[in-house]
Formats: C-alpha cells, structure tokens, sequence
C-alpha cells in the first residue's frame, strides 16, 4: 500500500510513562470504565495528521526539521488531570503538560504553518499540550471520573527534556495500534562560532 497513517510526536522518558502507568492503576481501582491507552503507546502528540501517501515523508520531515530551526530542548512535567471535550460529555482522559508550554505552543504553531505549505491542513482547535490516557466508553459513572478528577488535580512529575520530535506510522492491528518511527528532527539551537 501506498498510503500510511501518521501523527508527529514526542516519546516521553521511561520515568514520565512509569508515572503515568501508576495514575492509570489508581484510576482504574476506582472502577472508572476507560479504555486505557497502553503505556507503550503514550507520545506528547504535536499534530495527527492521518493518511499520506508514502512519498510525502521525505517533504513532511523537511518541514518538521525547517520548524525546528533555532529550538533548543523543551523542559516540561505531566501535570493534572482533565477530560475533552468538557466534564460533561467527557471523552478523553488526558494527564497535562506544566513548564516551557510556552515554547512547545510556538513550537507547534511553526509546525502547523510548515506544514500548511505541502498541503497539510492546520489544526482548527487551539493546540493544548497533553498525554492521552484513556477514551471513554459508554456508560461511564460520572462521580467516578469526577472523583479521580479531583484526586488527580495536583498530581506532578518530575521535570523532563523533549529534544527529538518524530513522524509516526500508526498501523491499526487487531491488537491494537502499533507505532513506529519513520523519520525524526533534533531540537538544537545553532551556536555562534
């Protein structure tokens, strides 16, 4: 096939998804029905962009590194809990992000723009920094997610550095999906010799 599914990303530090591992679990005892993104899986996600066609690669990795020009590394921490769309029609469960959000939201406004130029649309919603954790399913107990809501809101991990932004294929199996990394660009600012 030619086309492949794709996103741009960010993996996390082992530390970060371990973190993350334990919240799921202590989410999870309080009976709250998600389906829950496997660890392996979770990425700070700069742009989903779906289906391409495999010659776009080498152009979507040439803009990706043009938006990285003159970015050094990103310090960030997970922080908090929240739901998307809003609390009362929760879909997504996602664990937030704290510290240079700043840079990684013009980071990711450089990209979008980039990427606009090879026929990529940009995004219409603005770009909130998260870790998607788990997908509501139905009938889900509203107290119960508000409970876990609560508990999690002054959750913090520990600082961690972001310095190699990818392009993802997602291949959706029957056991899931599985993501591989097909190109990636260094976040490096150029020094003066």
């Amino acid at each position: 096939m030619n086309m492949i599914r794709s996103f741009i990303a960010f993996d996390l530090p082992e530390y970060i998804l371990e973190s993350i591992r334990d919240v799921q679990e202590q989410v999870k005892k309080r009976e709250v029905k998600l389906k829950w993104v496997p660890v392996k899986n979770i990425h700070l996600t700069m742009k989903f962009i779906g289906d391409i066609q495999k010659n776009m690669i080498d152009s979507i990795s040439n803009m990706m590194a043009e938006s990285v020009e003159g970015v050094g590394a990103i310090t960030l921490s997970a922080k908090g809990m929240g739901v998307f769309p809003g609390p009362h029609r929760p879909k997504v469960l996602w664990i937030g992000m704290d510290g240079e959000v700043d840079r990684l939201d013009r980071l990711q406004k450089a990209l979008d723009k980039k990427l606009s130029l090879i026929g990529i649309q940009a995004e219409k919603r603005p770009f909130t920094g998260h870790l998607t954790i788990g997908r509501a399913k139905e009938n889900l107990n509203m107290e119960l997610l508000k409970e876990s809501l609560r508990l999690f809101y002054d959750f913090q991990t520990r600082p961690f550095t972001i310095n190699e932004m990818k392009l993802f294929q997602s291949e959706l199996l029957p056991t899931g999906a599985v993501y591989s990394c097909i190109k990636s660009v260094v976040l490096s600012k150029e020094t003066e010799l």
